[in-house]
C-alpha cells in the first residue's frame, strides 16, 4: 500500500502530508521529530492502514511544506499546534490519536493539554510520545542544536545516506532499504547541485527564544487522554530520572501512562520493526 500525497492550506502556511487508511477509519496523526519529514512513518503508517487513516504531515520548514520567511516567530510549539490544529479543522477531524516522535510528541502534548489552544479540548484521544517528555536533558539540546542548524551538504545521495546511518544510528535497526528510504524521502538538491537534509537550517531558532518551550511539566500535568511512552533504552533526550517523575504525576498518577523501553535505540525509536509496531498498535486499540 502508497499513501496519497495532499497540500492543505493552513493559515498563512501550505501545510503537505501524506494520508494512508480508508477515508471513514479512525484517526491517526503522526507528526515527527525536529530535522525529519512525515515520510518517517511510513513503516508503521502501512501496518495502521488496514484499521485507520493515519495522517503524517511534514512540519512548515521541513519536507515539502512551506518555509517560513520569520523563522523567529514561526518555528515554535505554538505555532506547530495552531497549524496542527487548522490541520484536523481543514480535514474535517474532530478525535484523533497522536503518535509524536520528538518533537512531534512536544507538539501533541500542546494541543492534548489544551491549555492555550483551548479548541483542542478532548480532540486528542490518545497520546503516544515517542522518547519525548515534559523535561530533556540539555546535553542532549545542545547536541541536537550542533548538528541541526548547520547540516552537511554532500555531492552524491550515497554520500548523504552514509551520513544518516551514522547521524540516525540511534534510531535502532534499519535494512539496507529502510536506510535508502529514509535517505530518498528526506534530500533535498542545493543550487550548487549538492543534496543536503530537507528542511530549512533555521528550525533551530526554537531553542534560541527568550522562554525555553520544553519545561513541559505543566501541559503534562493537564493530560487526562491515555497516554504511553516509548523511550530508547540509550536516549540522552529523556533521561531515567525524568520518566520517574513521570509515573507519579499528570497521567501516571490517574493510572492512565503506558512506559516502554525499547533496547537498541537511543533518541529515537523509529517504530520500523513487528515490535514496536505491535506496542504501538495495541496501546491505540486499548484507547479505542
Amino acid at each position: 500500500m502508497s499513501p496519497s500525497s495532499h497540500y492543505l492550506s493552513c493559515g498563512p502556511f501550505n501545510l503537505h502530508y501524506t494520508a494512508w487508511g480508508p477515508d471513514d477509519a479512525p484517526v491517526v496523526i503522526a507528526w515527527h521529530g525536529l530535522a525529519r519529514t512525515g515520510r518517517d512513518f511510513d513503516s508503521l503508517a502501512q501496518q495502521l492502514a488496514p484499521n485507520y487513516r493515519v495522517i503524517c504531515p511534514d512540519t512548515i520548514g521541513r519536507g515539502l511544506s512551506q518555509w517560513s520567511h520569520d523563522p523567529s516567530n514561526d518555528y515554535c510549539l505554538a505555532r506547530y499546534a495552531r497549524l496542527a490544529l487548522a490541520l484536523m479543522d481543514g480535514l474535517h477531524i474532530e478525535r484523533a490519536h497522536w503518535i509524536g516522535t520528538s518533537m512531534g510528541g512536544a507538539i501533541g502534548m500542546v494541543c492534548a493539554a489544551g491549555l492555550d489552544l483551548p479548541e483542542f479540548k478532548g480532540r486528542i484521544q490518545s497520546l503516544l510520545l515517542n522518547d519525548m517528555a515534559p523535561e530533556l536533558a540539555m546535553a542532549a539540546i545542545e547536541r541536537i542544536k550542533s548538528y541541526a542548524g548547520t547540516p552537511q551538504a554532500f555531492d552524491t545521495v550515497p554520500e548523504l545516506e552514509a551520513f544518516f546511518r551514522q547521524a540516525y544510528a540511534p534510531f535502532g535497526f534499519h535494512t539496507d532499504a529502510q536506510w535508502r528510504h529514509l535517505t530518498e524521502t528526506s534530500t533535498r538538491r542545493l543550487p550548487d547541485g549538492r543534496v543536503t537534509p530537507h528542511y530549512d537550517p533555521a528550525i533551530v531558532q526554537q531553542f534560541f527564544r527568550p522562554v525555553p518551550e520544553y519545561d513541559m511539566w505543566a501541559q503534562y500535568d493537564a493530560l487526562s487522554m491515555p497516554v504511553m511512552v516509548l523511550r530508547g533504552a540509550n536516549s540522552d533526550l529523556v533521561l531515567p530520572p525524568t520518566l520517574e517523575a513521570m509515573r507519579s504525576r499528570g497521567p501516571g498518577a490517574s493510572g492512565r501512562l503506558r512506559v516502554h523501553e525499547i533496547a537498541g535505540c537511543g533518541h529515537a525509536p523509529a517504530l520500523n520493526v513487528p515490535e514496536q509496531w505491535a506496542l504501538v498498535s495495541d496501546f491505540l486499540q486499548s484507547a479505542a
